[in-house]
């Protein structure tokens, strides 16, 4: 089994409101592909960080091998959440993906 964690940091000019709305497009949208993607076995997105967190948010997915991560990464609806909910409000990516 192959781990897929990312943390992300949102914009700075976002408002407080803004923020809450992104975290839970993000939320919804990755959570969504639960289910649709070869391969993914688990996936969840936590919003709710502690104050002594340097991160917005966190993604925690599971996949059955490497090669069906790889897929994740170019399948079309996952392209489609992380173009259309992701990247256009996060200022940093940070990724780790190890065998368990």
């Amino acid at each position: 089994m192959v781990k897929h964690v990312i943390l992300w940091t949102l914009k700075e000019s976002l408002s407080a409101e803004e923020k809450i709305a992104v975290k839970k497009g993000i939320k919804e949208g990755l959570e969504g592909l639960a289910g649709q993607i070869p391969g993914l076995l688990s996936i969840q997105v936590n919003t709710e960080g502690l104050q002594s967190s340097n991160a917005d948010l966190m993604l925690d997915s599971s996949f059955v091998d490497e090669a069906a991560l790889k897929g994740y990464a170019v399948h079309p609806l996952h392209v489609a959440v992380a173009d259309g909910k992701v990247r256009p409000y996060t200022a940093s990516r940070t990724c780790l993906d190890y065998e368990v």
